[in-house]
């Protein structure tokens, strides 16, 4: 992990400097208030297809967001094809780091781990890049492999497994590759904080909205090119090694998704005139009307992607390769349940963090009255 240091000291390996005497008072000095002061943790992910930060402090027993950012970049744009980042690729996602590299120095966060995704891990200039952001920005982005973002997703959404389920199937579509992840909900435990779930299995599929919306087409799709899309996500999913043991108590499982490609179901589904997170985030959606909601989307053009609020211009031409890679899952898998996350790696690793430093077991996460903050 990329830790920064508690207090002074130079910048850790996520390179964010830590907070200054004068900053932490803005938050009420332990003079002024009887407790220390509440560091603030961040996270930032930096996908094949967006770059994302959020920031929040503990609050209660989960955190509270206080800043968050989010831009599409396809740092993986033609990765594909020519096994490089191209320049315009990395000259984008160095700007949006520009931004969260100011965000970070403005909330003057001392507790951070900023990771890369799959575009930087099958770059040949993968590492490259990653200099280049520590030059540019001096934020030390950590490559991280498949396994620890299955586990960051898993840590993230468990919050939205329903605890009477035996099992959830969580899967998580991204821009490079897509995630699959067996789970057992549990409750929080010792540590405090948001209930969490044990990863029974998993597994991740080469394969994202990016990498297979260049590989078929993402703007003009028709039935026949979105069935070829699903049949050969189904034929990746075919090789999870828990696919059978899955399959024998589907009866007890549900789904639950976390990608742009779910929110976007929900949104259209719920018909949103604007997207809103609070409406989205934890709905359910039966699979007879996950079936509607596809059909809708193959019967819309591509302008009319573009129009739909939900959709808009910079998921148009992903937004039905994303539903192919769904479609592939739900072949296997096809559970009567699945709820919507609009959250993932980000609030894992806020939790991660938090966890480690055993922030829901302080008793200065207090105020006066000596109620949970």
């Amino acid at each position: 992990m990329a830790h920064e240091p508690q207090n002074g000291g130079s910048p850790g390996e996520s390179g964010v400097q830590p907070a200054a005497p004068a900053a932490a008072a803005r938050g009420g000095s332990l003079a002024e208030s009887g407790r220390p002061p509440r560091r603030l943790y961040a996270a930032l992910d930096l996908g094949t297809n967006n770059c994302r930060l959020l920031v929040a402090k503990p609050e209660g027993a989960s955190f509270r967001v206080v800043d968050a950012f989010s831009r599409i970049v396809r740092l993986g744009e033609g990765l594909a094809q020519t096994g490089r980042l191209s320049e315009a690729a990395m000259d984008r996602a160095v700007e949006a780091l520009k931004v969260c590299r100011a965000k970070l120095q403005d909330r003057q966060v001392t507790r951070a781990r900023l990771i890369a995704t799959e575009a930087c891990r099958a770059a040949e200039n993968g590492a490259i890049f990653i200099d280049r952001v520590r030059q540019e920005t001096g934020l030390r982005l950590e490559i991280v492999d498949r396994q620890t973002e299955a586990h960051l997703a898993a840590q993230g959404c468990a919050p939205l497994a329903d605890p009477r389920a035996r099992g959830v199937i969580l899967f998580d579509i991204g821009g490079g590759s897509s995630e699959l992840v067996w789970l057992l909900p549990r409750g929080p435990g010792r540590s405090g904080g948001p209930p969490s779930a044990d990863i029974l299995g998993w597994t991740s599929l080469p394969v994202g909205v990016v990498t297979l919306a260049e590989r078929h087409g993402g703007q003009r799709v028709t039935r026949e090119s979105f069935a070829r899309m699903v049949d050969e996500v189904a034929d990746m999913v075919a090789c999870f090694a828990h696919r059978e043991a899955i399959r024998g108590q589907l009866q007890h499982l549900h789904m639950l998704g976390t990608s742009g490609t779910v929110t976007t179901l929900a949104g259209v589904h719920l018909g949103l005139v604007k997207y809103d997170r609070r409406r989205v985030d934890g709905a359910w959606l039966a699979a007879g009307e996950v079936d509607i909601i596809l059909q809708q989307l193959l019967d819309m053009s591509y302008e009319q992607r573009i129009g739909h609020p939900c959709i808009g211009a910079e998921r148009a031409d992903l937004v039905l390769a994303g539903c192919a890679i769904l479609e592939g899952m739900r072949r296997h898998f096809p559970c009567e349940r699945l709820r919507v996350a609009d959250r993932g790696l980000r609030e894992g690793i806020l939790v991660g963090l938090m966890r480690a430093d055993g922030v829901w077991r302080r008793p200065f996460y207090r105020n006066h009255d000596g109620d949970r903050r």
